[in-house]
């Protein structure tokens, strides 16, 4: 991993993006914001999962009017999502809005931005200048337009990026203009790699905290792998501020792919278990993979980050599992479950979610009385006996030193 990109601080309602402060995770909700108990009932909803900033959509006016409520009861921060019309973002401000995102592609005129600035310097509110590939091409002025479009007929992804950074960069000077420097940039599309290159020649032009994404990634199936493509790869290099990983589907699964993403890159330390399984393979002599699912979901209810190792055979198992707190190796007909390294209880194969649940549980409630250390270090579980087949044959040998 590359050191963490130095860029300026900004405050969005109390939580701190750039700077040496962590990467924080946003979602947006997908209610109509004029419907304040849905828009709110969401929020709650997202920040109990670990989302720390919220995005609404305020095209209408009733949304803005509907702001001031919503941001009463909201328990994170919420950001207004302005496109078309710049009174949204002056009603936005006015109701007391954490953070205003902007699109270059669609509000472009001086002065209009000049005004949404001064209220925002006023209320010392944070602005986002978001370019998106699907709004950066021009639209109003035919002549620029065609002759952007002639361009990416030529060398698609090297024009659309050279246009993003174009904008920013046209963008950011009423900015400079106005001695206006709590603002946080996003260049997204939907191509992976051209993320990764927009956001890499950004990071080289400016010091500002940057809103990592790729927007219009699709459902979860599909979105969550050009997500992480893009995402990881560029927290790799140390550029990245904030993420939002978007999906065509509930919210609540970016906040959970975000913490995900974040806790792989040791970014963020979990506060929930850590769950780790085998791949299936022909060893296997249980259902692995509805056993696993079925763990998962018993483990939601615990809030210690213990790591749990869920085994689908003794051979390979032991040695994966090392540095698992909690430990299950299954074999035909029963399983075993280790805490640490030392093995606990041999189990039928109908008990193992039960006893691997209890064994965590017990273990987690260590854990917080102190009594325990979590991963103190590499756990050397010594391999059990080989668990027989169901025709009495034993499974290849397990090899001790």
């Amino acid at each position: 991993m590359i050191p963490r990109r130095k860029t300026r601080q900004v405050s969005v309602g109390g939580v701190l993006i750039g700077g040496d402060a962590p990467v924080v995770i946003q979602s947006m909700t997908s209610t109509y914001t004029h419907d304040i108990d849905a828009t709110v009932a969401q929020i709650r909803t997202l920040a109990e999962a670990g989302c720390e900033l919220v995005r609404v959509a305020v095209p209408e006016k009733r949304d803005t009017e509907a702001l001031r409520s919503i941001i009463e009861q909201s328990p994170v921060p919420v950001i207004a999502d302005v496109h078309f019309h710049f009174e949204r973002a002056l009603e936005a401000v006015e109701a007391g809005v954490h953070k205003i995102r902007l699109n270059p592609g669609n509000i472009a005129d001086r002065k209009q931005v000049d005004r949404v600035i001064a209220a925002c310097r006023e209320r010392s509110i944070p602005i986002r200048v978001g370019v998106n590939e699907g709004s950066v091409v021009e639209r109003k002025d035919k002549g620029l337009r065609a002759e952007q479009q002639s361009g990416l007929g030529g060398d698609y992804r090297g024009e659309m990026i050279r246009l993003m950074v174009a904008a920013v960069e046209q963008y950011m000077r009423l900015f400079d203009e106005n001695n206006f420097h709590d603002v946080v940039i996003s260049a997204k599309s939907i191509d992976a790699t051209m993320v990764v290159d927009a956001y890499r020649a950004i990071s080289e032009r400016f010091d500002l905290p940057l809103h990592l994404g790729v927007t219009h990634a699709g459902p979860p199936e599909t979105g969550r792998i050009r997500s992480v493509a893009a995402l990881g790869s560029l927290l790799s290099m140390g550029i990245g501020d904030t993420i939002r990983i978007s999906y065509a589907a509930d919210p609540i699964y970016e906040v959970d792919d975000a913490k995900e993403l974040l806790c792989s890159l040791s970014l963020r330390n979990r506060v929930e278990p850590e769950l780790i399984a085998c791949p299936t393979c022909g060893r296997i002599e249980i259902d692995l993979i509805a056993l696993t699912a079925a763990v998962r979901k018993k483990l939601s209810t615990i809030k210690t980050p213990v790591k749990v190792a869920v085994m689908g055979c003794v051979v390979n198992g032991p040695g994966e599992a090392e540095g698992a707190d909690v430990a299950i190796f299954a074999g035909k007909g029963k399983g075993i479950v280790y805490v640490q390294g030392e093995q606990k209880r041999t189990v039928a194969e109908a008990d193992m979610l039960d006893a691997l649940y209890e064994e965590t549980v017990a273990f987690a409630e260590r854990v917080e009385r102190g009594e325990v250390t979590l991963g103190h270090g590499r756990v050397n579980i010594a391999p059990p006996d080989p668990l027989p087949r169901a025709d009495g044959s034993v499974p290849l040998p397990v090899v001790r030193e």
